[in-house]
């Protein structure tokens, strides 16, 4: 055998071997290395919109803290608001019933100062008839000087 034979022989051999595998082997070798080329891409395009899905919650999340937010300081707000009315209402209510129990006081001042003064006219005049009777050592009609007395102390 001669080395050219040989290497003819071979290089046949391996041509054949190669339009074998193109025909037979690397077709399904392509195909799942396409196949795998393509779920690797799918997984990284379903990354990608997960990442993007993620990123979109958050801003909504961080949306709804925002409007949690002001909705909680609103209602905060509107307790204190209601909390200061019912002080106010309480304030002018006290002060209300502190002006009504004064009036009340100045009225029963006011009615036994009269008291006092009818009582006080009722006295002198009882003393300007004993001191008048004195005076004059007999009895004076209290009846016919009532008037008179009447006169004075209203002058009084």
């Amino acid at each position: 055998m001669n080395i050219n034979s040989t290497l003819i022989g071979q290089a046949i051999a391996f041509a054949i071997f190669v339009i074998f595998c193109m025909k037979f082997v690397w077709p399904p070798l392509i195909g799942a290395i396409n196949e795998r080329q393509r779920k690797i891409a799918e997984g990284l395009n379903a990354a990608e919109k997960a990442k993007a899905d993620l990123a979109t919650a958050e801003q909504n999340v961080q949306q709804e803290l925002e409007v949690a937010k002001t909705k909680a300081a609103a209602l905060i707000e509107q307790a204190n608001k209601s909390a200061n009315q019912l002080v106010e209402d309480a304030k002018s209510q006290a002060q209300a019933e502190g002006e009504r129990i004064r009036q009340q006081a100045q009225a029963s001042i006011d009615q036994e100062i009269n008291q006092a003064r009818e009582t006080l006219r009722a006295q002198v005049a009882e003393l300007a008839v004993l001191g008048a009777e004195k005076i004059l050592q007999d009895k004076v009609d209290v009846q016919k000087h009532a008037s008179m007395l009447d006169q004075l102390a209203a002058k009084l």
